[in-house]
């Protein structure tokens, strides 16, 4: 079976940090690009960031180029996303996800359940 389980979410003040952490299994995760996508409260899925399957290139969405960095451990089989430099407007529910198609979309072949991120003072 397929398992994408998010964690490190959270409460945070704007201009504060976290890192979420994306625990893989059920699938060979080295063989996949992997994202990260967001979704915030009444509005639709948002690609965030994507990661190649050996971790050599990255790509973010413009509104977080800078801000965040998407890395991942084969030998773990867990994806990583650091936050810093957090703003209210990155408040959504994140998911990690395994790419399918085009990787700068909200497409994927398994998707985790989400962990929440709230930016508020």
């Amino acid at each position: 079976e397929v398992q994408l389980v998010e964690s490190g979410g959270g409460l945070v003040q704007p201009g504060g940090s976290l890192r979420l952490s994306c625990a893989a299994s059920g699938f060979t995760f080295s063989n996949y690009g992997m994202k990260w996508v967001r979704q915030a409260p009444g509005k639709g899925l948002e690609w965030v960031s994507y990661i190649t399957s050996g971790g050599g290139w990255t790509s973010y969405t413009n509104s977080v180029k800078g801000r965040f960095t998407i890395s991942r451990d084969n030998a773990k089989n867990t994806l990583y996303l650091q936050m810093n430099s957090l703003k209210p407007e990155d408040t959504a529910m994140y998911y990690c996800a395994a790419n399918s198609g085009a990787y700068n979309t909200g497409d994927y072949y398994a998707r985790g359940q989400g962990t929440q991120v709230t930016v508020s003072s």
